[in-house]
């Protein structure tokens, strides 16, 4: 599967999780990808598995081509260097994965927000929000030189129902109407903008959490109806793909909404059903 060869993509927050199996699949498919992320061999944030160097190493390990860059997207003058670098060394950008999220570093506490600290503010806005704002802020210049180009915010999104923790149902939220808003700004320079919702995943931290490796997973009755991160990966990747996305443009997706639609499944071979609250 090579029809996104000649492509160039950046993919934020990608030493883990879902940006992790989003760079994979986009470099399985044939884009050249760039990854993001404050996790360096030998120096991951808060010593969490998962570092942009390995994503790397599994993208050429299949065959892709991937190019890792430390990035703390808080700091705009290191958001806009990357672009920069993506500059110079390709001379353009065709898509755009806007992953990066804070959030992590605080957990996510499902108190009543009265009760929560305001410090959930920083983490999913100053480093959720406004850190993949502050990227497409740098990157759309670079992204509008094309004929055509995707942008897409990873998010939550169950047809507007209240996730049950309230900064982040507004963050979430927040990146939904940011793609909606971008699609119609960007409608005349053929950038289609949206946003896409996976369900459970067993990430590491999730895999850590409940204390499973991928390989023994279904031990677990807890994530009977998870996901991996690559089933994410796979959407983005047909989204990608497809010479009409425009048409898709200013909206949110869920993944199994659109292994439906594309006929794909997890890299177990599992068609997921959409995840709903």
């Amino acid at each position: 599967m090579n029809n996104l060869k000649g492509k160039v993509a950046l993919v934020t927050g990608g030493s883990r999780g879902a940006g992790r199996g989003i760079a994979i699949e986009l470099g399985k498919a044939g884009a050249t990808v760039y990854v993001t992320g404050r996790s360096t061999q030998g120096n991951s944030t808060n010593a969490w598995p998962g570092t942009i160097d390995d994503t790397v190493s599994e993208i050429e390990a299949h065959g892709g081509t991937g190019i890792a860059i430390r990035c703390d997207h808080t700091n705009d003058t290191e958001t806009e260097s990357v672009i920069n670098q993506i500059r110079k060394e390709q001379g353009k950008l065709d898509i755009l994965i806007n992953n990066v999220w804070g959030a992590h570093d605080l957990g996510v506490d499902a108190k009543p927000f009265w009760e929560l600290p305001l410090k959930h503010w920083d983490t999913m806005f100053t480093a959720g929000v406004r850190a993949q704002l502050a990227t497409n802020h740098y990157a759309i210049p670079l992204l509008r030189e094309n004929r055509q180009a995707l942008i897409v915010h990873t998010t939550f999104w169950d047809d507007h129902k209240y996730t049950g923790q309230f900064y982040y149902d507004l963050a979430k939220n927040s990146l939904v109407r940011m793609a909606y808003g971008l699609s119609i700004e960007l409608k005349q320079d053929n950038i289609a903008v949206l946003a896409v919702s996976p369900g459970f995943m067993r990430t590491e931290l999730v895999l850590q959490h409940h204390h499973v490796a991928e390989e023994n997973w279904q031990e677990s009755e807890e994530l009977k109806d998870s996901e991996t991160p690559h089933y994410i990966g796979r959407a983005i990747t047909h989204l990608a793909s497809d010479a009409n996305v425009i048409e898709k443009s200013g909206k949110a997706y869920r993944v199994g909404d659109l292994a439906k639609e594309y006929n794909f499944t997890d890299i177990d071979g599992r068609f997921i059903p959409p995840f709903k609250l």
